[in-house]
């Protein structure tokens, strides 16, 4: 079982993960960070509700924002249906 460190997750956010008893990844989540984090590429994912979608592309991108740059660096699209 492949876990966060393993994945390339930095350690201040796996520790935010623990605090949130967010301790094993989920499938999409082992597929998805690390190309993310590897590769500056353009991804289209799917999965069921609740499976860890939004920490699967949320926690590459936070690896990329630099807080130093007061300017956007990062956008997230989203079905509005997956809104209500």
């Amino acid at each position: 079982m492949e876990n966060f460190k393993q994945l390339g997750v930095s350690p201040n956010y796996i520790k935010g993960l623990a605090e949130l008893n967010i301790v094993e990844p989920t499938e999409i989540q082992k597929k998805v960070i690390p190309l993310l984090l590897n590769d500056s590429i353009d991804l289209v994912g799917q999965a069921h509700t609740g499976t860890g979608k939004t920490a699967a592309y949320g926690l590459p991108l936070l690896h990329r924002i630099n807080p130093k740059l007061a300017s956007v660096q990062a956008l997230v699209l989203c079905p509005t249906r997956e809104l209500s």
